[in-house]
């Protein structure tokens, strides 16, 4: 039986044993060599491979995102953005569950806004291989994962912080779209998953901050606060990847040289934004990899060998805003920054808290809780300047 038009509803995919031919068959010759190339970079992540507790869930979220992102290619959005793209709720039914995909035209348009194409981003996420897991840090009950190639981060969110993102998405849009070098984590999809007939389960793609992942060596998530915020480090030759926080980066700087006056600057930009969503509680994700000899120095470094420039959109209001950079030309090449002898990883993620009652209550609790001591749970305005501060002050 023929599946209808798509809508924006509901329809009929095709089963999830087409997608993953398709992704075995596009991928097969080259999956031993990927295997083996990446083996060194997956220390630490574990494939929910059959027999992990997560190994069902996975398995049909890759076939619901194969088929949502079908939806995406046979019908990609044309003219302007409407109000329809933003609210649009198509699900999709298969056998035993059902995805369902918000914002998809809006999203879509992102995605092709940053050059990704949706073939790629189809196979990295469809039923292509396993989903990564790793060892979290984070307090929070979501659960974590990482597409085969390590490209895109998938996170579940509570349904509150879904209305939140969604919400906040057009005015996300149009500061990306006038600041494009922007630290923020670029948003590619919002979803949910119901099972059989159970709760509604509700998760996100991003790009992964941390990618390419090869040579990385260090990882940190800055709240810019000093509670809660130290992780056990591994210990030494252990092949755990680990996520460290403030207390751990005590002591070290990010020597960023030039390009520290652009990053203060897109930090107060960036911040500015989200306190004006009043939200809260994000993190600035940051990694370390250092540079090769031959990558090093301004006549030789790969920032001034291979870069190529990004423009944003011209505003008559605040031309001053335009905070422009030159982009290697690598992948995933808006969140990295290189320093004199350090690549620098850096996003910020974690964006649907908003300060409303129930963090107000949570701040009241902790001023009592942890007097004279710096907690994440602070007004918009404050956290923002804070964690501007942190960055000013361990940058040189």
């Amino acid at each position: 039986m023929a599946a209808p038009s798509p809508g924006p509803h509901e329809v009929l995919t095709p089963s999830p044993e087409a997608g993953h031919r398709a992704a075995t068959s596009s991928s097969g010759r080259r999956g031993l060599l990927w295997r083996l190339r990446h083996k060194q970079s997956r220390l630490g992540l574990f494939e929910i491979g059959p027999g992990h507790e997560l190994h069902q869930l996975t398995c049909m979220m890759q076939a619901g995102l194969w088929a949502a992102t079908q939806v995406s290619m046979d019908h990609p959005p044309t003219g302007l953005p409407t109000e329809e793209d933003f609210s649009e709720v198509l699900t999709q039914v298969h056998e035993g569950f059902e995805l369902g995909t918000l914002a998809g035209p809006a999203f879509a348009r992102l995605r092709r806004s940053l050059g990704l194409a949706e073939e790629d981003y189809q196979a990295a996420l469809g039923p292509g291989g396993p989903y990564l897991q790793f060892l979290s840090t984070s307090k929070s009950k979501a659960s974590f994962f990482l597409s085969h190639d390590q490209r895109f981060f998938l996170k579940t969110l509570r349904r509150r912080e879904v209305r939140a993102l969604l919400a906040h998405l057009p005015r996300y849009v149009q500061h990306l779209q006038r600041h494009p070098h922007s630290l923020l984590a670029r948003l590619l999809g919002v979803h949910s998953l119901r099972v059989a007939r159970g709760k509604k389960k509700y998760f996100i793609i991003m790009q992964s901050v941390f990618y390419p992942t090869s040579r990385i060596s260090e990882r940190y998530d800055i709240k810019g606060c000093e509670v809660s915020r130290w992780v056990e480090p591994a210990p030494e030759g252990s092949p755990l990847v680990l996520v460290l926080k403030d207390l751990n980066f005590q002591g070290k700087t990010i020597n960023l040289g030039p390009q520290r006056s652009w990053l203060l600057r897109q930090m107060e930009l960036d911040t500015a934004f989200l306190r004006e969503l009043n939200v809260l509680d994000y993190s600035l994700l940051m990694a370390f990899q250092r540079l090769h000899e031959d990558e090093q120095g301004p006549s030789s470094g790969l920032m001034f060998r291979t870069a190529r420039s990004m423009r944003g959109v011209q505003s008559l209001e605040e031309p001053e805003a335009q905070n422009r950079r030159l982009l290697p030309d690598t992948p995933n090449a808006l969140h990295i920054l290189d320093g004199p002898e350090q690549r620098y990883f850096l996003g910020l993620v974690d964006l649907a808290t908003v300060y409303g009652l129930r963090k107000r209550l949570e701040h009241l609790w902790k001023t009592l809780r942890y007097p004279g001591r710096t907690f994440s749970t602070v007004s918009p305005t404050r956290y923002a300047r804070r964690l501007c501060q942190w960055v000013e002050a361990h940058t040189e």
